[in-house]
């Protein structure tokens, strides 16, 4: 398994915490690599405090912070066994989510999963409603094709993706299906995580992740399947909650998604670069453990089937 950490000191605790914890039965954890790109805070002392007590936690420390796709390649280079797992620090997988992700792997066919995301913000709140909004359509998507998100599973049919790469998972999708393998979304394997509290952190990421895409188009001439603002509006009007607030909100959601991506098709045409991206301070701030709810637990209803 391999952790992606960027000054996570608030978090990277719980994530190995909940990583150790989980009860494995079709497969076998045997390394847990974390690459440290460029800390500041405390995270590395943490991730060795972790290491001293389980000896399959490997620290590797990058000085300069050099993006995700460059932390990746490091971890590729790094991992030893044939099947592989990748996260961010920020996210802390639910029980069983680990033995879900990898258990397709049974069929020699697969060699890509996803996980389903299931955000902790509140979505009585304008923004909270936009975070359950955007991953329960991305679980929609899934149910219907594959879109690779936050925690994922792979075989190691590659020794690196693109350097610049502002999409990891998306860069990774592309590979494995261009050598004619299927993927799998296991939507039992849920992964929690946080969505962006301000409109700011929301549009920065939605921009980059819409010039990733663009960009993986172009190198690879792989669309991911969000790609077509089209199929995700069907999916949005199939599921509209009509009530009031919910329906407004969905408008208003679907208006700043509208416009992150007006940016991010900008940002591809001016080549701008997104592979070490600002950080959405705000997607860190992760509940503690104590309220996470459980896998089976769903969030109120916001006009996508659950």
């Amino acid at each position: 398994m391999g952790i992606m950490a960027h000054d996570e000191a608030a978090n990277i605790g719980r994530l190995l915490e909940a990583v150790l914890s989980q009860r494995m039965e079709l497969a076998e954890l045997t390394e847990i690599v974390v690459i440290a790109s460029g800390c500041t805070d405390g995270t590395e002392d943490i991730v060795r405090g972790w290491a001293r007590r389980d000896a399959r936690i490997n620290l590797v420390v990058q000085r300069r912070r050099e993006g995700k796709a460059s932390a990746v390649n490091l971890f590729l280079a790094e991992a030893r066994e044939k099947v592989l797992l990748l996260c961010s620090a920020d996210l802390i997988p639910a029980q069983g989510t680990l033995d879900a992700v990898v258990a397709p792997f049974g069929d020699a066919e697969v060699a890509m999963t996803t996980c389903r995301p299931v955000p902790l913000d509140d979505p009585r709140t304008f923004m909270g409603f936009a975070a359950h909004l955007l991953w329960n359509l991305h679980h929609e998507i899934n149910l219907r094709s594959f879109k690779a998100g936050e925690l994922i599973a792979f075989r190691k049919i590659f020794e690196r993706i693109p350097y610049r790469s502002a999409v990891d998972e998306a860069s990774i999708e592309s590979v494995v299906r261009s050598q004619g393998y299927g993927v799998r979304y296991v939507r039992d394997a849920v992964t929690y995580n946080k969505g962006p509290e301000t409109v700011r952190d929301f549009l920065g990421q939605r921009r980059r992740i819409y010039a990733g895409h663009l960009a993986v188009r172009e190198l690879v001439g792989y669309r991911v399947s969000t790609l077509s603002g089209f199929k995700v509006l069907w999916l949005l009007l199939r599921h509209l909650d009509w009530r009031p607030r919910s329906f407004l909100w969905t408008w208003a959601v679907a208006a700043l998604e509208a416009y992150g991506r007006l940016l991010g098709r900008n940002d591809y045409r001016r080549r701008r670069d997104h592979a070490v991206w600002a950080i959405a301070k705000t997607t860190k701030l992760l509940p503690a453990p104590a309220v996470l709810p459980s896998p089976g637990q769903s969030s109120p209803r916001q006009g996508l089937t659950k």
